[in-house]
């Protein structure tokens, strides 16, 4: 059968309702915290932010990379992250010449530095090529931390924080992490820089 509008309903009903118990998670907004604190300090220094997921979890990468680079709310200096899903040659070269699990990897041999900060986005937590980015992140001195789904899976044992988003549900997952991505651009944007100011007009 079709799905018609009580589906459609059911499906927005089921999100909401989702995003309203994490508002009431005791542990939720203590994770983004503490993880905001983390990318403030890198940025603060003046190191990056390298950010990559497989899949949709690589649209939320490039999201979040894009909000801190350009803005989130108003006009501010840009703030330094990349994401590592976004070099198509990168991306193929290395996993034809190499394996696919090496795809992140070696991007953060060639671009982290001690100091910058490694945020892998993973619903599962069990992505081989997040587990051996995490694990290069560790030898290179790069902070270490991640967006997840339920309990974080192998991921969580390799990060120095972590958001876990205790739902079974992918879609809900995914649609959390959005939100969660939005809440870090905001609270950085905030804390890390003040508004440009317009140059007045001199001409009279």
């Amino acid at each position: 059968m079709r799905p018609g509008l009580p589906f459609i309903r059911k499906r927005l009903a089921e999100s909401g309702a989702g995003l309203a118990r994490l508002a009431l998670d005791p542990s939720l907004a203590p994770e983004i915290l503490r993880v905001a604190a983390c990318l403030r300090r890198a940025l603060a220094r003046g190191n990056k932010v390298l950010i990559f997921g497989n899949g949709g979890s690589a649209a939320q990468a490039q999201h979040l990379a894009a909000e801190l680079v350009n803005r989130f709310h108003r006009e501010r200096k840009a703030l330094a992250a990349l994401a590592l899903t976004t070099d198509s040659s990168c991306l193929t070269s290395i996993a034809n010449d190499w394996d696919f699990r090496r795809v992140f990897s070696r991007q953060l041999e060639a671009l982290g530095r001690p100091g910058d900060v490694a945020f892998a986005i993973s619903t599962s937590g069990k992505s081989p090529n997040i587990l051996a980015a995490l694990k290069t992140a560790r030898k290179l001195g790069l902070r270490r931390v991640a967006l997840l789904g339920p309990g974080g899976g192998p991921a969580r044992k390799l990060v120095e924080e972590a958001i876990r988003v205790p739902s079974p549900s992918v879609p809900r997952i995914q649609e959390t992490h959005l939100v969660i991505a939005h809440l870090l651009a905001e609270i950085l944007e905030n804390e890390l820089t003040a508004p440009k100011r317009r140059a007045r007009n001199s001409r009279t």
